[in-house]
């Protein structure tokens, strides 16, 4: 009977089998991202607590009420955050100083109906944001909400 060549000889040496190379263990995700975790953290971390002071302030209202008088000035202002700002004068005694109350129109639809009703006496409904976070909101706390004009 012929050998076959397939299969080894009695006497031709068998190879051991080779013992598995060490596997490194997997490391953790925030091992292998630190840098990246970190950079982000810096940089969305603040932007975050900013937004989230920003919605507080302007959400809740300290303080809302109505003041009456001419309104004296309106004026859109601002280089990027363009915002209606205004004065209302306000005189208790005819003749005696007045008093100048000072607001922001968030809306562009109030500020028209305050810029028709010029040279009238108006009532001014407002709200009063305590500790907003930037001028870009608005250049003071008082909010003015709605407008309506007085009979002389």
């Amino acid at each position: 009977m012929a050998e076959d060549e397939s299969t080894p000889a009695a006497d031709a040496p068998v190879a051991e089998p080779k013992p598995p190379e060490p596997v490194e263990p997997r490391r953790s995700f925030l091992r292998r991202h630190w840098g990246k975790m970190t950079i982000t953290t810096l940089i969305l971390g603040p932007i975050a607590v900013f937004s989230l002071w920003a919605v507080i302030a302007l959400s809740f209202d300290f303080s809302t009420g109505e003041r009456v008088g001419w309104v004296q000035k309106l004026s859109r202002r601002g280089w990027m955050c363009k915002t209606w700002e205004g004065e209302l004068q306000m005189s208790t005694i005819p003749g005696s100083a007045p008093m100048l109350f000072e607001f922001t129109v968030p809306d562009d639809s109030v500020a028209n109906v305050i810029n028709q009703a010029a040279g009238k006496k108006v009532s001014l409904y407002y709200e009063q944001h305590i500790g907003i976070p930037t001028t870009c909101f608005g250049e003071t706390q008082y909010f003015v909400t709605a407008v309506r004009i007085v009979d002389p």
